[in-house]
């Protein structure tokens, strides 16, 4: 009976793989997701787990960091690179032409998203050092494009690397980043957008007891000025708007290598005064490009753990990154995007869309001039 049993089932999978399938006869295999289904990847991009398969090649990596254990105020950043790829499903590759920077990147890079690197939430030791080695892991693999020509007149070695767009996870990931970027490149020019200066002294602070407690997402620039990963004569916080202990707070920013922005800034010399004041500081430096959400104004972004009023609106970040169109981008990230205090996506879609931007960047590649920077007009 037994026998009989296994005999029939057989008989009828081989009867069924024979047959017609309802599906494909009827939609085949071109029916693609719409915007509200498939496997959350950012812009419905094919996806894989680069960290553990070397063999995967890209021109630029979108990663996960989902990591909030060195913030100072409200956690949930660990849940940041999820909400960015919600916020991006209405971007999808055949409808990634920018009206505003005349390209669609995806047609001109091979760009993947590679999942999140898979860090420790009970251990900061253990954390920073897989941090570590994700970034030097990803940023030194091979480019897809051989012909690219965006960061090998940069390197130390001649070598094309590729571009990592990050997705946080709390600011002090950038650290990890720096650290893998001085080893291709050499000091890094930063362009640092948030309200925050992040530059703070840890030994001035509470709850720095041991030298890995002085490592937070407000102190991280610190301690890579300490390791000699910045320029310090290119690079520049902008957006800045957070209190202060006293003016000493800004002279040490200044040692540490930054110039100042405000976003009072824009309403004396707009967003292309901005960009200029950006352009001319960064220079032709090998150039890394962080955001943090909070830059922009919390009733727009209120998914962040540490928020101040008075930011920038989500236009006029975007504008200004534009701005930054030719600059030696070599790798970028959007971060503190908290989804437990956002509302309706909110934030995750502005970071989503602050990714898309970036790379517009990337895809103009370096030496390309913004014909907008000009012509931009104040918002007010």
């Amino acid at each position: 009976m037994r026998v009989l049993s296994h005999t029939v089932l057989l008989f009828c999978a081989l009867r069924y793989t024979d047959a017609a399938d309802a599906w494909l006869d009827k939609f085949g295999v071109t029916a693609s997701d719409l915007s509200f289904s498939g496997v959350n990847s950012f812009g419905h991009l094919r996806h894989a787990k680069c960290l553990a398969d070397p063999n995967q090649q890209f021109d630029v990596a979108l990663l996960g960091f989902p990591f909030d254990t060195s913030v100072s105020y409200r956690p949930g950043a660990r849940f940041g690179p999820h909400a960015i790829r919600m916020g991006s499903r209405r971007q999808r590759p055949e409808r990634g032409f920018s009206l505003f920077q005349q390209v669609n990147p995806y047609e001109m890079l091979n760009v993947l998203d590679c999942d999140d690197a898979p860090i420790s939430p009970y251990d900061n030791q253990l954390a920073f050092d897989m941090m570590d080695a994700a970034y030097e892991s990803i940023y030194n693999r091979r480019v897809h494009n051989s012909s690219l020509r965006a960061t090998s007149h940069l390197s130390k070695t001649g070598k094309e690397h590729p571009r990592v767009i990050s997705m946080g996870g709390d600011h002090s990931i950038v650290l990890p980043a720096l650290r893998a970027l001085y080893k291709i490149y050499g000091e890094i020019a930063v362009i640092h957008f948030d309200a925050h200066l992040d530059t703070w002294d840890p030994a001035f602070y509470p709850g720095s007891l041991t030298p890995l407690a002085e490592i937070t997402h407000g102190s991280f620039f610190h301690i890579a000025h300490k390791e000699g990963l910045i320029d310090k004569t290119g690079s520049i916080h902008v957006g800045i708007r957070t209190r202060i202990a006293g003016t000493q707070d800004m002279e040490h920013d200044a040692r540490v290598g930054f110039q100042t922005i405000t976003t009072d800034d824009i309403d004396d010399i707009g967003v292309a005064g901005i960009i200029e004041k950006v352009r001319a500081r960064v220079g032709t430096k090998p150039v890394y490009l962080s955001f943090d959400i909070d830059t922009i104004d919390p009733g727009l972004a209120p998914g962040t753990g540490t928020p101040e009023s008075g930011g920038f609106t989500s236009r006029e970040a975007k504008r200004i990154i534009r701005g930054l169109a030719g600059l030696n981008l070599i790798g970028a990230d959007v971060v503190e995007v908290s989804p437990a205090y956002d509302h309706a996506e909110t934030t995750g879609i502005a970071a989503a869309d602050l990714i898309f931007e970036f790379l517009g960047l990337f895809a103009q590649g370096p030496s390309v001039q913004s014909s907008k920077v000009n012509q931009a007009k104040d918002e007010l």
